[in-house]
């Protein structure tokens, strides 16, 4: 391994010290938990959407989160190990064969809708029923 990546590995372990990252992929429905400042005050703002795109790429991280609101479609960008983004929950695994699911931009409805991986599903509970 050369000094770049060992470098980058060190800081991606800075940043994840005391973080708990899942393991998700595109067609999750996720939970993302940001840090908003407003003026001097620091809170937590939930934004929830389908994850529609992942870029794997050492520190510079990301994944695409998609919602509907309001009638209007938005979609948001998150670094994966910034330290604005305090939590990420996985809400649904859904069951794709796309790693880029930009053709949801142009669907309306029930034709937009991802459907449930349920081997996933009951794998995680049952890990989950195995933790506790």
């Amino acid at each position: 391994m050369n000094i770049l990546k060992t470098k980058e590995k060190e800081q991606i372990e800075k940043l994840m010290e005391g973080k708990n990252l899942p393991d998700f992929k595109a067609g999750d429905t996720l939970k993302v938990h940001t840090k908003v400042k407003e003026g001097d005050r620091e809170r937590i703002q939930i934004y929830e959407g389908v994850c529609i795109a992942r870029k794997n790429d050492g520190i510079n991280s990301s994944f695409t989160v998609r919602k509907i609101s309001f009638g209007e479609g938005v979609e948001r960008v998150f670094p994966l190990y910034s330290p604005n983004v305090a939590k990420i929950e996985v809400a649904r695994i859904g069951r794709v064969r796309r790693a880029k699911l930009y053709f949801l931009r142009a669907l309306r409805g029930k034709s937009a809708r991802i459907a449930d991986d349920l081997t996933a599903t009951s794998k995680a509970a049952a890990e989950k029923a195995k933790e506790n």
